[in-house]
């Protein structure tokens, strides 16, 4: 075996992709060790057999086989697979002899189950989401940063009166009673702004018969690892009942006692932190009777950290916010347990006195973090999905492992230095780490080649860009993902491909990828040479800047090399 034959030999061995050579009657001439570890079965005993046999254990091909479809279209055909617990992704490329005619195929199988367990993981994580969000018994919502509703609950729309279906139809802005709108648009502000990262709110709905709905709102705002922002998720009550009691304790203090005892919220009446009287649902959220409660400090009723800021409300003698005041109760048996306080002043008979509504809420603070919970597992799942495609390119093109990463770290270190805004330096960072995710449709043993490749190989490479972009344009993301990864092969000359843009038709995010991507792939090891080294790739950067490189961005990367001492990773 001569030593090229035998290079060959051991690139066919090792990449992690099971591998057959296919004749003409779908048989198999050679096999490498990864389809032995595959299939449990040495060579020996693979050579000859049908790949079925092999398989399938059939001697017929399976109705979805995509060889029998390779032999008509003589183009790539391509399956998954189960074989007992294991998922596979079989590619079959056709070989034509001279003539153009079959005389065999190349079978690529590779081993695709953990993405396939990634890939269920999600689903149960999302299915998981939904559940718990339809199924609440508060109300809720899902809306984009821009206040585009995106998903409501069957509780949200019931208290409006409408369908879900009816419901999610409707701008916001028809059901929001006209002198809320603004606060509405105020909240969202605040939130993106990060000037708090819950925000409740009181705000009134007009209900689908007319009627106004007051609602206790509070939203808090996901973002992705890299902290942009998602979604807002709000949890609405309907405090309607709530305000209407409010109301009569206004007008009347008799009307107060009938109303109060017939509430779910505990209310109490006190005099300089003296209980003077108390409601049924007081006494019983309590743990005591009525005629216990009455002579008690309202202290007795708090948990010690929450005596302090309860206590400076009442020095301050003015009332509490709008917003509930959220404070820990003790029960009779000294159990604590959350609730919200809301105090005004009012005259109990004909005294200054003070009225607390006591909520209970309990089930509301296990409702809050199930739901957190469950969009933490989703953010993780998500982010495994990511991870899963990028070690998918890596698999496939072993040389390179880790090249995306560090263009990506390169690119961010690029765009920083630039002084570019954070939501490109965020798109960079994650175009950067799938720039090359189009390689997926490349052949593994093109990819791994230790010698120079032909014109039809290289061309086949080149493809990588467009397919990328064929594979991303459809995800929705803040980014332009899909066309950076496309134009990271372009030059500001126009000589780049697959479009040959040049100069400001090229996104600057795509203009630091191209140069982060030139600067990794000199300075690192490839199967058909050795690394380059990292000054070689910098005086290709210098020499061609304003040639193939933006003159900004080739600065910016020259100065952290020179200047600054950045270094590549594992180079």
């Amino acid at each position: 075996m001569t030593q090229a034959a035998r290079e060959w030999q051991n690139t066919f061995d090792a990449t992690n992709d099971a591998l057959w050579i296919l004749d003409q009657d779908q048989r198999v001439l050679r096999s490498n060790k990864t389809a032995e570890r595959f299939f449990h079965r040495p060579s020996a005993e693979l050579i000859g057999k049908h790949c079925w046999e092999i398989v399938h254990g059939t001697k017929q091909p399976i109705p979805e086989c995509p060889i029998p479809h390779v032999q008509k279209s003589l183009r790539r055909e391509t399956m998954e697979l189960q074989a007992g617990k294991r998922w596979f992704d079989v590619i079959v490329d056709p070989i034509l002899d001279g003539a153009g005619r079959y005389s065999g195929a190349v079978h690529i199988i590779s081993d695709i189950t953990k993405r396939k367990k990634a890939d269920g993981e999600i689903r149960q994580s999302e299915e998981h989401f939904w559940t718990v969000f339809d199924r609440s018994t508060v109300g809720k919502s899902l809306t984009a940063p821009d206040g585009q509703l995106l998903q409501v609950n069957k509780a949200f729309a019931d208290m409006l009166g409408y369908t879900i279906e009816e419901i999610q139809q409707i701008n916001f802005a028809q059901i929001t009673h006209p002198d809320d709108v603004a606060k509405g648009r105020e909240y969202i502000r605040i939130l993106l702004a990060g000037e708090q990262t819950v925000y409740r709110m009181e705000k009134r709905y007009i209900h689908k018969n007319g009627d106004i709905v007051w609602v206790d709102l509070s939203s808090t705002l996901l973002s992705d690892q890299q902290g942009t922002p998602l979604y807002l998720i709000t949890s609405i009550v309907d405090i309607t009942d709530r305000k209407r009691t409010e109301e009569a304790l206004r007008e009347s203090e008799e009307r107060f006692r009938r109303l109060a005892d017939s509430t779910w919220e505990g209310i109490i009446i006190h005099r300089e932190g003296i209980i003077l009287d108390a409601n049924e649902s007081a006494a019983k959220m309590s743990g005591y009777s009525t005629e216990e409660i009455i002579g008690k400090s309202v202290l007795e009723f708090l948990a010690p950290e929450s005596i302090e800021p309860v206590l400076q409300k009442l020095r301050e003698s003015i009332d509490m916010p709008q917003r509930y005041l959220e404070a820990t109760g003790l029960k009779k048996d000294k159990t604590i347990f959350p609730v919200e306080l809301l105090g005004r002043s009012i005259r109990y008979k004909n005294l200054d006195a003070r009225v607390i509504a006591i909520r209970d809420i309990t089930k509301h603070k296990q409702a809050e973090k199930q739901l957190q919970n469950t969009l933490e597992s989703l953010r993780k799942a998500v982010g495994a999905t990511v991870q899963v495609m990028v070690s998918a390119v890596e698999t496939r093109d072993p040389y390179t492992a880790g090249h995306q990463i560090r263009s990506a770290d390169l690119s961010r270190a690029i765009a920083v230095e630039m002084g570019l805004p954070q939501d490109k330096i965020d798109a960079i960072r994650m175009a950067g780490c799938i720039h090359d995710i189009g390689k997926l449709s490349i052949p593994a043993e093109i990819l791994s080649k230790p010698t120079k490749l032909s014109e039809i190989e290289f061309s086949l490479i080149k493809e990588h860009a467009r397919q990328g972009f064929e594979l991303l344009k459809d995800v929705e993301s803040p980014w332009p993902l899909a066309e950076i990864v496309r134009q990271h092969h372009e030059r500001m000359d126009g000589s780049g491909y697959p479009r040959n843009l040049k100069g400001e038709e090229i996104l600057i995010e795509a203009r630091i990828l191209t140069v982060a991507d030139v600067v990794e792939a000199m300075a690192s090891h490839r199967p058909y040479r050795p690394g380059l080294g990292i000054d070689a790739a910098l005086n290709e950067i210098e020499k061609n800047k304003g040639i193939f490189y933006d003159n900004a961005v080739a600065d910016a990367c020259l100065r952290l090399f020179r200047e600054k001492g950045f270094k590549l990773e594992g180079t």
